[in-house]
């Protein structure tokens, strides 16, 4: 079967529907079906349900509502389509379309037999099922029609089918009224078309102000508020390209220093500043910055963080406060302690975070973070150490030894005592050196000095003395002792003698090797006794002087002090290329005597410098001389033996030879003089002039060594060396015309460095 035409709403809208009216006449049925009989329902009797296979039959249409929907019975060809009242009748009361959901099935009640008439039930909303249903009263086997007594028209039986789901019904259905057409669609279209509006009006507001800074913004202290995009970004770089390329201040506690933006990796974009603050945006604030005025903001800031930590990183330590740590002493014998401080280091990741957020929006150095650094020794230290030194200082100490007691007063001990940090931790320590001097001093012969094993010559040979032993104190015991009973109560404490070796003991020196004659030279002596005098003290302490394996020979030391209380003389020397006297005159041959037994016993030449003058008792070139403080004559004994000088005067010369064992043998050789400037006479005048006879010329000459071990030669050398000539002195009167190119020109350097107590002969 077919679907039913439904019709098109009325233009004008659905009117409020009118209440049912009863029927006083029959509806036309369709043809296609018979009138069914009216039965009359019986009392407290249940409808009865239609039979499975009986057709539907269809009601006939009200006037007040329209069919319901759903499917119904199919009219036949014959049966003409009711039409639509004509609108200009005024005879024909206007009928609102029923729609869809507002249709109502109307069910009768059967009459009581007896009592007051029964009011008809309200009308239900109920969908029409898919098939045939037989109306509420129908008896199976009838067909639609009226109910008697009741004024309704009947519902047209039909098949029997199950009632249908309930239905949830529609959103709307509560904004219906009483069979009165819903508002909701046309408040939701007038709401949407408000909303479209104001929506196009709030877009256009926003794009309006699109490309303009809202009023009142500033960027870095710059105004821009107000301007368009391109005079806000030239404004940003007018005002702030040199400030941006001014060095950063930036402070650390008490420490400042500055960053290069440059080399810190910082930049500023001006436009993607403006960028920021102009546009088309949705967002609210955007509009209403343009509405209030904006505010200051931030510029747009490039960082390059590895660059910016380089940066900073770099001025780590100098923007580092070093931590003090607290310490302990003593001043006047009275114990005093230093505070300790805390220091601080830069956080550098906190602080490239703070230099990149503060560039260009802040004046002033830029407080970088920092850290904490605790001292290695804290204040609670430090008190607990300054308890222990008042306790040091408190009173004497009084130590028992040997059979004497020595008093150590409390500035005694404050010298003795120091306080060191051990891991944290300030202790005492006791100088255990300045104790036992202490001790000793406050005693009479407590201890004896060790005898060291030495060399002598008896019988013109050298032999071992000496090599007792001596007493001591222990300096380590020492200061275990006197500490512990300085950071007591009970002050007093007791010590021991120890015996004390001497640096050198005999069997050492008996293991050395000294059983022979090295090598020996000798130098002829002048006519002047007082020169003599002074060879011979020096030959004596030369005599038995060690010099260990290994070991440098020195003369200046061996001799020193050069002055008449170690009974050394004044004789001749030159001084500035000036012939005088001076205390220790003529020890210049007794270096140059030293020099050549080192020289022919092959030890390494440590330091040596010939005359400036050659005099004819030396050996050209293969000579020395000494000068205090500044020339000496050294050599090394680079053998495994020791050696041991002996020297003396006698026969008219002076004698040095070196007793150890054989090692080396040595190859001397020498040059011819060349480049020779003769000796020529300066006449000088004056109440201080002196005359001098003169001397050899100048020249220069070379000497060669070669040295050999077990028939090896092992050092191959030369030394060269140029003499001035020993011009003679004329002392002549003074002249008014004489000129002065006759005095000669000397600079001074050669004779100045060859001078001094004990000067060149």
């Amino acid at each position: 079967m077919g679907h039913p035409t439904e019709r098109e709403p009325d233009p004008a809208g659905p009117a409020p529907a009118e209440p049912a009216r009863p029927e006083t006449e029959p509806r036309p049925e369709p043809a296609s079906e018979a009138p069914a009989a009216p039965s009359a329902p019986e009392p407290e009797q249940p409808v009865a349900e239609p039979a499975p296979e009986q057709p539907v039959a269809e009601p006939a249409p009200e006037p007040t509502a329209e069919p319901a929907s759903g499917p119904t019975a199919e009219p036949t060809a014959e049966a003409p389509a009711p039409e639509r009242p004509d609108a200009d009748e005024p005879d024909t009361p206007y009928e609102p379309r029923v729609r869809l959901y507002e249709q109502r099935v109307i069910a009768t009640v059967p009459a009581p037999s007896s009592g007051p008439p029964t009011q008809a039930l309200p009308a239900v909303a109920a969908p029409t099922p898919a098939g045939p249903q037989a109306a509420p009263g129908a008896t199976p086997g009838t067909t639609a029609g009226t109910i008697p007594g009741a004024g309704f028209a009947a519902v047209p039986a039909g098949p029997a089918t199950p009632p249908p789901a309930a239905d949830p019904g529609s959103p709307l259905d509560g904004l219906a009224g009483d069979g009165a057409p819903s508002r909701a669609p046309k408040v939701a279209l007038w709401a949407g078309v408000g909303l479209v509006v104001v929506a196009g009006l709030y877009a256009g507001a926003q794009w309006a102000v699109a490309g303009t800074v809202p009023k009142g913004t500033s960027v870095a202290g710059i105004e821009i508020g107000g301007l368009d995009a391109g005079p806000a970004v030239a404004a940003l770089d007018d005002g702030l390209s040199a400030r941006a390329a001014e060095p950063i201040d930036v402070r650390a506690g008490e420490a400042t220093s500055t960053i290069d933006p440059a080399e810190g990796g910082l930049s500023f974009d001006a436009q993607a500043t403006v960028d920021g603050l102009t546009g088309f945006s949705l967002n609210p604030a955007h509009l209403w910055e343009h509405v209030v005025g904006g505010d200051a903001v931030p510029p747009v800031v490039d960082v390059s963080r590895p660059a910016l930590t380089e940066a900073v990183t770099g001025l780590e330590d100098s923007l580092k406060v070093e931590p003090v740590d607290g310490t302990v002493g003593f001043k006047k014998g009275e114990a005093v302690a230093t505070e300790a401080v805390e220091g601080s280091s830069v956080v550098v990741d906190d602080a490239v975070d703070a230099v990149a957020g503060a560039w260009l929006v802040t004046s002033g150095p830029v407080d970088l973070p920092t850290e904490v650094v605790e001292p290695a020794v804290t204040q609670a230290e430090t008190d607990a150490a300054l308890e222990q030194a008042q306790q040091v200082v408190s009173g004497p100490v009084t130590v028992d030894v040997g059979e004497q007691s020595a008093e150590l007063t409390p500035k005694a001990l404050a010298r003795a005592t120091s306080f060191k940090n051990a891991d944290g931790e300030l202790k005492p320590r006791f100088d255990g050196e300045k104790l036992v001097s202490d001790v000793v001093d406050d005693t009479d012969d407590l201890l004896t000095e060790p005898d060291d094993a030495h060399f002598v010559f008896s019988g013109g040979k050298p032999v071992v003395e000496g090599g007792e032993k001596g007493t001591t104190l222990d300096p380590d015991d020492t200061a275990s002792a006197v500490g512990k009973a300085a950071l007591s109560d009970d002050r007093t404490t007791e010590l021991t003698l120890v015996e004390r070796d001497p640096e050198h003991t005999k069997e050492a020196l008996e293991d050395m090797g000294v059983k022979e004659v090295v090598s020996s030279f000798s130098t002829p002596l002048t006519s002047e006794p007082i020169r003599t005098r002074n060879l011979e003290r020096g030959a004596e302490l030369v005599t038995g002087t060690l010099v260990a394996p290994g070991e440098t020979f020195s003369l200046l030391d061996t001799l020193s002090p050069i002055d008449e209380s170690n009974g050394f003389v004044a004789a001749g020397v030159v001084s500035n290329g000036v012939h005088t006297d001076a205390v220790g005159g003529g020890l210049s041959q007794m270096a140059t005597t030293t020099y050549n037994a080192g020289f022919f016993a092959g030890f390494d030449d440590a330091g040596h410098r010939p005359h400036s003058y050659w005099f004819s008792r030396y050996p050209a070139g293969r000579e020395a001389t000494i000068y205090v403080g500044s020339i000496d004559m050294k050599f090394t004994n680079d053998t495994p033996y020791g050696a041991v000088m002996q020297s003396w005067v006698s026969g008219g010369e002076l004698h040095v030879q070196i007793w150890s064992t054989k090692y080396y043998t040595v190859d001397p050789g020498v040059g011819d003089k060349r480049n020779i400037v003769p000796a020529t006479p300066v006449h000088k005048s004056g109440a201080g002039c002196e005359p001098y006879p003169g001397g050899n010329d100048g020249f220069t000459i070379t000497n060669y060594r070669k040295v050999y071990h077990d028939g090896k030669q092992v050092k191959d050398e030369s030394n060269t060396w140029t003499y001035k000539p020993d011009n003679p002195v004329v002392c002549d009167q003074p002249k008014a015309d004489r000129d002065a190119d006759r005095e000669p020109k000397d600079d001074g350097k050669d004779d100045a460095a060859d001078d001094g107590k004990a000067k060149e002969d």
